[in-house]
């Protein structure tokens, strides 16, 4: 929710001022590039999740509605990275929805 609120805050205030690229404040450069890492990292965190439901063949104690809700919210967030021609947001998210879906089916064949 912290992303939506801040990206929707850059998106109103883009009108007012560009900021240059690369920044030339080093943390603001830093943290530029770190996003990229947060980014791959979501979906990489998914994976023993999806080992644990695919390998055991058991999704006990694993919630369908938050899975289906973090999918649903996703699915907005690609087509809001679509839309803006976000490349990073676009990416991210894709990956989010693959790793999630696998969850989603999990919990679906092995509830």
């Amino acid at each position: 929710m912290v992303d939506a609120i801040h990206h929707a805050h850059i998106r109103k205030r883009i009108h007012k001022k560009h900021e240059q690229y690369p920044h030339p404040q080093p943390w603001k450069r830093f943290l530029d590039k770190i996003i990229y890492a947060a980014g791959i990292a979501g979906p990489i965190i998914t994976i023993p999740q999806i080992l644990v439901i695919w390998q055991k063949q058991d999704a006990e104690g694993v919630s369908l509605i938050s899975w289906g809700g973090y999918l649903f919210l996703s699915v907005i967030w690609l087509i809001y990275g679509i839309a803006h021609k976000e490349k990073p947001i676009i990416v991210m998210y894709i990956a989010n929805i693959i790793a999630q879906i696998l969850v989603v089916l999990g919990i679906i064949l092995y509830s």
